[in-house]
């Protein structure tokens, strides 16, 4: 059962906007109405406003308050009558998309951690982004990033946000209590920034979900006060929340600096001659001095905040206290949240020399730390056209750059990146240590720590993470299958030593299944990295070793032009098309699938096989000889370029959706052996994103996926029948292809970006070295020395031990090997230390 969700309005004298929210939240809300409770607060208005509320939505509960509270007093008045076990907040000058509620609570459902949703809100005619992401600055100023900027789409991934808008923005209703509501000494800005800035500091999340949409007309409820009153609320709110929400030690930096530059901004903003009380700028006429000075309202703002800002600390240090005592995470912990906590915020030029002044006098940069920088390094091709290993470093790096001063490195010739909102470059392996030197963080694939023996080294100090998400060993014994056998044992000792340096050297695993974790533990057990003090500190294990499967993107796919239908010779729009969206690898049976389509194409002339790309974009990867062989069936057939189409180039990455939008299902089919058994097949992702019915061999992890949830068919390996029985049903059981429409557009939500790297993401917000590469690690319990009684006790036991292994015979070559020992130490001036391991 869905919860309650009260949602609270605040109005002061502003009945038509209201009315107008109102009734959207009423008439237009894809949510039931017997779970909605509707909370409109009239703030003393004293027009009327309350009564005409009344009677133009009268499902609406009217509250009236005595006087005006404020939007963060009024807000608290409407939560003290709300029943939800949701709150949400909505300006009452911005209106709801259809489904702003129900996204918001599919959220707080899905994940306990998050205390708040804010939701993504546009400007009134849905062109420009009002809020899609907050900042702070060390002086205490939230502001909106984005704000005004084209809505082009680039905002539509879910993050982690240190706080909402209180335009459009959802709470716990318990957690919102416990916090005390929003401050109501804040009145109104700020209240937001600080409510979220204490959600996080007691560990709760916020989450920025934007599709929990709403819409909003900027400003009207200030569009009658005057600029200089609006500046003094900013003023002195930004110094309340700073005071309240740091710790000690940072306040005791950033304080005195803040209320510096608000002083500096006041006088910058008021064109104020600073000089003009100068000594050395006396008058001729001593009279002048007693005139008064003009000072204009933009200035005085700026100083009577400071003034009041005094006047309430004794109350505010009440507050204090308790959130200190409350807090669960650091102020660095939250520095990422902040985004560009060292932004100066005015462009006015006195003002920012005293910013860069105070910044550099206070050690402000060292208190608040510079954005965390993570390298993330690939050996794959960074171009339009990329493969998975590209495809993988390019996303982590998107969804990292929301935090973190990222780089993506590749170490290959080619580089030539879309626009990304982070850095991309190219260096060849004497050009990396500049790169690994600049980074806090270095996640890393393939073969890369081969090419960094910096990274190698015992004394190394750089937090590495591994992405060991292909078993390259394992893709090697199927793939080196036709070289000479040297060679291959060759090859596969080369790829298992790789791979082990990593396994050794690394701080952070990520694999792309549970399967292929507990294979990766093995490993990592084998090499000793299991230790006690890594399991005592997490059973689990997973602080070292956890699940990231590959993504897709959060935002449905776009068609931007034709690829399939219309543009291949032979393939109608009535055609049913089957696609591989893919490379051809020897360890994938294509072989099998053609003749399938053989098979069926007796009774569906309209069938249609196509290959999404045989010709890899890494130049480095050779063409393979399943490529070849299964070129061969299809023309021995008669199939080619009538029922099996092959795209011998490869999509670029920003197009692929258009071959998928133009399939009716997906199909990926391979041999049964142990790289099926931990693959993880990307291509699968795609389908999943287009609402493609997968039909997949049986054996790796995406097969127990698409059989227990419904998403397809299941098929046994090289059953050419069987596989065409599963694509007859998915391409012409029009009901059973609506049924796995239906459960992958529920299925698909678990792997975006956003969600399969959150371990990744966790790990960047507070990296540390494993337990087990900690300096100093070593077991707290030492061994006791034995006694005599427990020397004569071991010998016995030994005794007991050779006797049952060899007999008389492997005794007497223990003792013998134990005397030659023990002489030796004599005659060395030796002799063994007390509880000394003296096995022979």
């Amino acid at each position: 059962m869905l919860p309650v969700v009260s949602v609270v309005v605040v109005n002061y004298r502003g009945a038509e906007d209201t009315i107008t929210c109102l009734r959207a939240l009423s008439e237009e809300l894809d949510y039931p109405a017997d779970r909605l409770q509707l909370i409109c607060v009239d703030n003393a208005s004293g027009d009327g406003s309350a009564d005409r509320i009344r009677r133009a939505v009268p499902s609406v509960e009217v509250v009236e308050s005595p006087e005006n509270l404020g939007f963060a007093g009024g807000c608290n008045l409407g939560v003290g009558h709300a029943r939800g076990d949701v709150l949400a907040f909505l300006n009452n000058d911005a209106r709801p998309d259809r489904y702003w509620v129900r996204a918001a609570v599919r959220v707080l459902r899905a994940e306990p951690t998050v205390g708040a949703v804010a939701s993504k809100v546009l400007d009134w005619d849905g062109e420009k982004i009002d809020f899609v992401d907050g900042g702070l600055t060390w002086f205490g100023m939230g502001y909106k990033r984005h704000a005004d900027e084209p809505d082009d789409g680039s905002h539509d991934a879910p993050r982690d946000v240190l706080f909402g808008t209180g335009s459009a923005m959802f709470v716990r209703a318990e957690l919102f209590r416990l916090l005390g509501g929003f401050d109501e000494r804040f009145f109104m800005f700020y209240e937001d920034v600080d409510l979220g800035w204490r959600l996080n500091l007691r560990g709760w999340r916020v989450r920025f979900e934007p599709a929990s949409l709403a819409y909003h007309k900027h400003h009207a409820s200030m569009s009658t006060v005057d600029t200089s009153r609006e500046l003094f609320l900013l003023e002195r709110n930004a110094l309340a929340a700073l005071y309240k929400n740091l710790s000690d030690e940072t306040l005791a930096k950033a304080l005195p600096a803040a209320l510096a530059l608000s002083v500096r901004r006041a006088t910058a903003r008021g064109e104020i001659d600073p000089t003009q009380l100068e000594i050395t700028r006396r008058p001729a006429d001593p009279a002048e001095d007693a005139a008064p000075v003009p000072v204009s309202r933009s200035a005085l703002a700026g100083f009577l905040a400071i003034d009041q800002f005094v006047e309430l600390m004794p109350s505010l240090a009440a507050s204090r206290k308790t959130e200190q005592a409350a807090r669960r995470r650091s102020d660095a912990d939250l520095v990422p949240l902040m985004r560009k906590a060292m932004e100066p915020a005015y462009p006015l030029p006195r003002y920012l020399a005293a910013h860069d002044v105070l910044v550099e006098v206070f050690g402000l940069e060292e208190v608040f730390g510079r954005p965390r920088r993570v390298l993330v390094i690939t050996g794959d091709a960074i171009t339009e056209r990329m493969a998975g290993p590209a495809i993988r470093a390019w996303n982590m790096a998107d969804v990292l750059s929301a935090e973190h001063d990222v780089r993506l490195v590749t170490m290959n010739p080619l580089c030539a990146p879309p626009d990304a909102a982070f850095s991309v470059t190219r260096a060849r392996p004497k050009e990396l240590d500049p790169h690994l030197d600049w980074a806090d963080i270095i996640v890393l694939q393939g073969h890369v720590l081969e090419l960094a023996p910096a990274l190698k080294k015992r004394g190394s100090t750089k937090i590495v993470v591994c992405d060991v998400y292909d078993p390259m060993h394992l893709e090697l014994l199927e793939q080196g299958k036709d070289t000479v056998a040297e060679q291959r044992a060759k090859d596969l000792a080369g790829v298992t030593k790789v791979l082990n340096n990593q396994l050794e050297r690394g701080d952070f695993f990520l694999c792309a299944s549970e399967r292929q974790r507990h294979f990766w533990l093995g490993h990592l057990a084998a090499l000793g990295r299991l230790t006690p003090a890594l399991y005592d500190d997490d059973p689990t294990v997973r602080s070292l070793l956890s699940v990231v499967p590959f993504g897709l993107p959060g935002k449905p796919p776009q068609r931007t032009g034709p690829a399939i239908r219309g543009v291949l010779p032979d393939i109608d729009q009535s055609d049913k098309v089957v696609l591989w969206a893919g490379g051809v690898y020897n360890w994938f049976d294509p072989l099998t699938l053609v003749q399938a389509v053989d098979r069926l194409r007796v009774e569906h002339a309209d069938l249609r096989l196509v290959f999404l790309g045989m010709k890899h974009p890494n130049p480095e990867v050779p063409d393979m000889d399943v490529a070849g062989r299964t070129r061969a069936l299809a023309e021995r057939l008669g199939l080619t370029d009538r029922h099996v189409f092959f795209n011998e180039t490869w999509v670029p990455y920003g197009d692929r959706q258009n071959w998928l939008l133009d399939a009716d299902c997906g199909v990926t089919t391979h041999f049964e052996h142990v790289e099926t058994t931990f693959a993880f097949r990307t291509r699968v992702l795609d389908y999943l994103w287009a609402g493609l019915p997968i039909v997949t061999t049986d054996g790796d992890s995406f097969a127990d996926l698409v059989r227990t949830e419904g998403l397809g068919v299941v098929v046994p390996a090289e059953d050419p029948a069987a596989l065409a029985d599963a694509l007859e049903r998915v391409l012409y059981d029009v009901e059973f292809a609506q049924a796995c429409q239906d459960r992958i557009a529920v299925v698909r939500e678990r792997f975006t970006w956003e969600t399969v790297l959150a371990p990744l993401t966790e790990f960047c917000r507070n990296p540390r070295p494993a337990a087990d590469r900690l300096p100093g690690s070593a077991p707290l319990v030492r061994v006791e020395p034995l006694g005599r009684a427990g020397q004569l006790h071991r010998d016995l036991n030994l005794f007991r031990e050779y006797l049952d292994q060899g007999g008389p015979i492997e005794l007497a070559r223990r003792a013998t090997g134990r005397i030659r020992r023990i002489a030796g130490e004599r005659l060395r001036g030796g002799g063994s230390r007390p509880g000394q391991d003296q096995r022979g």
